[in-house]
């Protein structure tokens, strides 16, 4: 699952991703020249817009709100059903565990924050103003919530890393509904669009770790059609494309549709080959344009067309042989080192085992 929230670029008036938060700060410090009359925001639950602090409705294994509560007998800490289920002693105070038992009124109080709390969007920062002493102050009453879509995506990629994919799925589920009812409501804007491609495939990467690979199939074709409406000229967009591409041609090709999986690949490598053309002093397009190159290759010869294999494992290497990287870009000189020891190999052994190289 992507690290990159699909919100945090952008950002609406009075509406700011978490990471943006310092700058709506900045923005008062500018006009009112202090904070001294600024009321912070302050949530009885212990969140608030300026960390994803835990709270009381937390899950400490994933670090998430609570999915599918559920309480440890005899010692009564809770946890996610799915967090806990993998532990025999109580990870807070080390009691041994005799059972699990649901606990629905603590899941409703999540789910009643999540819609509530959650929700509560304004345009632009209150004011008010009050009396200290004979002078008359101006207050700001800053937003105390999240913005909805950024706020499901944090929780649902912290239940993500914590391999707790149902509740990863839930938040994303949650938040492609709210991004369809706006694209209901305003049409296919590019912003839309960019959300709701980008947290398909999100949902797309829970299915596939899920093993269901048919709904991540699903997910990843669905988060293709919105992608590619948006501008090819975006490189973080053409890259979000053709890494769905190459989910789907994984998926057909552990599937052995050797066939649609190749298809797949190569809009991949349609895609990447454009933005090297319009971008050549990126050097990650480069290597993407290989692991491509590779996939295809490999395909081949599964599919018996040794001859095309060879060409395009030896194409991958010529790609990658004269780049010229930067003391600064060590992950990409190590990431172009692992690419290369893979398509030598092909050549050598004559083996496949794709596709291990990153997407």
């Amino acid at each position: 699952m992507s690290s990159l929230c699909p919100f945090a670029n952008v950002a609406r008036a009075g509406e700011h991703c978490p990471r943006k938060i310092e700058e709506k700060q900045d923005k008062h410090e500018a006009e009112y020249g202090d904070k001294k009359g600024v009321i912070s925001p302050k949530c009885p639950f212990g969140y608030d817009s300026h960390t994803f602090k835990l709270g009381p409705l937390s899950c400490v294994i994933c670090q998430a709100l609570l999915f599918e509560s559920s309480k440890c007998i005899p010692c009564s800490h809770k946890f996610c059903k799915a967090c806990i289920s993998r532990f025999n002693d109580c990870p807070l105070c080390g009691a041994d565990i005799e059972r699990i038992e649901p606990d629905s009124e603590l899941q409703s109080i999540v789910d009643c924050f999540i819609e509530g709390h959650a929700r509560i969007k304004r345009s632009q920062v209150d004011e008010d103003t009050s009396i200290v002493g004979d002078e008359q102050k101006k207050v700001i009453y800053e937003d105390i919530s999240l913005e909805r879509g950024s706020f499901l995506v944090q929780h649902a990629m912290r239940a993500f890393r914590a391999r707790n994919f149902e509740s990863a799925k839930a938040r994303l589920t949650l938040c492609a509904d709210d991004i369809n009812e706006q694209l209901d409501r305003l049409g296919s804007t590019a912003e839309l669009c960019s959300q709701l491609g980008a947290v398909l495939g999100m949902l797309g990467d829970c299915c596939r770790a899920m093993g269901d690979s048919s709904s991540a199939v699903s997910y990843f074709e669905e988060s293709v059609k919105f992608l590619s409406k948006l501008p090819s000229k975006d490189l973080e967009v053409v890259h979000t494309l053709s890494v769905s591409l190459n989910k789907i041609g994984d998926l057909k090709y552990y599937d052995a549709d050797l066939q649609a999986a190749r298809a797949s690949y190569s809009q991949s490598l349609d895609l990447r080959r454009s933005a090297v053309k319009q971008h050549p002093n990126v050097l990650s397009q480069v290597l993407d344009v290989a692991i491509s190159l590779a996939k295809i290759a490999d395909t081949d010869r599964n599919l018996g067309n040794e001859d095309a294999a060879i060409d395009g494992f030896k194409e991958a290497i010529e790609c990658l042989e004269p780049l010229k990287l930067n003391p600064s870009e060590a992950h990409l000189e190590q990431r172009r080192n692992s690419i290369l020891e893979f398509l030598r190999s092909q050549l050598t052994d004559k083996q496949s085992p794709l596709p291990t190289l990153s997407v």
